[in-house]
């Protein structure tokens, strides 16, 4: 191992607990569409391969936590994870444990990365042998992995239904990019597609604005009040005993412990049914909620944690949600990394492993700290000094211009296409998951029906 690059990997580790921390609290910021923009710009721009792991493993920590704050405090979700969260923070800040719960989420997810993290590295060590016989049948799994998400999730029907027409799309697009010439006859169209997957929804409600008939129609509403008490800047203890009881603790660990094999599936998906699941047997609600929301905070870290790991260090290949989404320029982001040359064939095992608990030691302490001691005060400065429409407008100008570095201006109008139906399908009840799986599963799906 280079000894050089651990200055390096302590910089990019610290850099995302700062970025991430702020963007963090800004309600409504989605993980793939914060996370795989600013780690394909590091590696298209020849960051080090184990460097940029360590920023990812950081930011991964980092966002995760701190996407749950909002949630905690005005009931608005950071991200698509804090989403499951949102019914038991509200019935807790009802009770006037806003702070006592985002001290607990904060124990949930020290607890979540400590299951996971070691676990993804044996269960990744225990596959690694059959890395061959994966890739070879890692469409199949990808096909399989759109039907699973689909039955799933909330809409089942709807789901399976719209696998053949997003395949259909996705691969049409490309093959009119080869018959003009934009792309190879063996190039492909990953990242911006990804991007406008995400921005779907966002790109659907921006759609409805221009629309006079439904602006019109718009509820309009003052500012949101958030009040922080003096005795909430305080801060309190970081003794994780004084946070959580002995059945949180508990939970926490079995349900992080069970959802790290099951990385091939949504993390959304698993959040929700195991995070419910540990709180079912409490019968006061506040009990019920509190140990449902410290277990989602866990299964947030836990999920995203093994999503990456078992994938990238085992086989190579994003055979999971969280590789196929925010993950994903780590395993292909040409020319810098392809599938068949990506982070997987360029780190040692020994390699992976330090900047792993590089990124995720710093992160891990650091989030920590600031949740326990300093969450309402940054919230306070976040909710007045950072404008939630610039954060969205910043990220969607990034989808805009990775689709034109992607194939240039028809690309920009091609992901409009993409962005729009799938945030139309996204609003039906046709999850992220489903639609990243449609995109992978194109290929070999295609060449069957033909």
């Amino acid at each position: 191992m280079d000894l050089t690059l651990l200055l390096p990997m302590v910089i990019a580790a610290l850099a995302a607990v700062v970025l991430y921390t702020l963007i963090g609290f800004v309600p409504g910021t989605d993980e793939t569409s914060v996370l795989l923009p600013v780690t394909l710009t590091l590696v298209l721009a020849g960051v080090d391969p184990q460097v940029v792991l360590a920023f990812f493993i950081a930011a991964v920590i980092t966002l995760n936590l701190t996407n749950s704050i909002p949630t905690a405090l005005v009931g608005l979700p950071g991200g698509v994870l804090s989403a499951p969260m949102i019914d038991h923070a509200l019935t807790l800040k009802r009770e006037g444990l806003a702070a006592q719960t985002i001290r607990k989420m904060a124990a949930g997810s020290v607890i979540g990365t400590l299951v996971s993290v070691p676990l993804a590295l044996l269960i990744a060590g225990a596959i690694a042998p059959y890395a061959e016989d994966l890739r070879e049948h890692g469409s199949l799994l990808f096909v399989i992995g759109a039907v699973v998400l689909a039955l799933i999730g909330k809409n089942r029907f709807l789901s399976l239904l719209s696998i053949v027409p997003l395949i259909l799309l996705f691969q049409g697009v490309q093959a009119l990019y080869r018959t003009i010439g934009i792309l190879p006859a063996e190039g492909t169209i990953t990242v911006s597609f990804f991007l406008s997957i995400t921005a779907g929804p966002l790109l659907v409600s921006l759609f409805e604005v221009l629309n006079p008939a439904l602006r019109a129609a718009m509820p309009r509403t003052g500012r949101t009040p958030v009040v922080i008490t003096r005795e909430e800047l305080k801060g309190q203890s970081l003794s994780p005993r004084k946070l959580l009881t002995r059945a949180e603790l508990g939970t926490s660990a079995a349900v992080s412990a069970i959802s790290t094999p099951l990385f091939f599936l949504s993390p959304v998906a698993l959040t929700l049914l195991l995070g419910e699941a540990a709180g079912a047997r409490a019968k006061d609600p506040g009990q019920r909620s509190s140990r449902a929301i410290t277990a989602m905070a866990a299964l947030a870290h836990s999920t995203y944690l093994a999503g990456l790991i078992i994938p990238l260090l085992a086989i190579g290949l994003p055979l999971s949600p969280v590789s196929i989404g925010p993950a994903n320029a780590l395993f292909n982001a040409p020319p810098v990394l392809t599938l068949d040359h990506n982070l997987h064939h360029i780190l040692s095992t020994p390699q992976f492993i330090v900047a792993v608990l590089i990124g995720g030691a710093i992160s891990l302490v650091l989030s920590y700290v600031l949740a326990v001691r300093y969450s309402f005060r940054l919230t306070a400065i976040v909710t007045r000094r950072v404008p939630h429409e610039a954060v969205l407008a910043l990220f969607l100008v990034f989808v805009l211009l990775l689709a034109y570095l992607d194939a240039g201006w028809i690309n920009v109008f091609a992901v409009l296409l993409v962005g729009l139906t799938c945030g139309t399908l996204n609003r039906m009840g046709v999850s992220y998951g489903v639609q990243f799986m449609s995109l992978y599963a194109g290929p070999w799906l295609i060449t069957q029906l033909m």
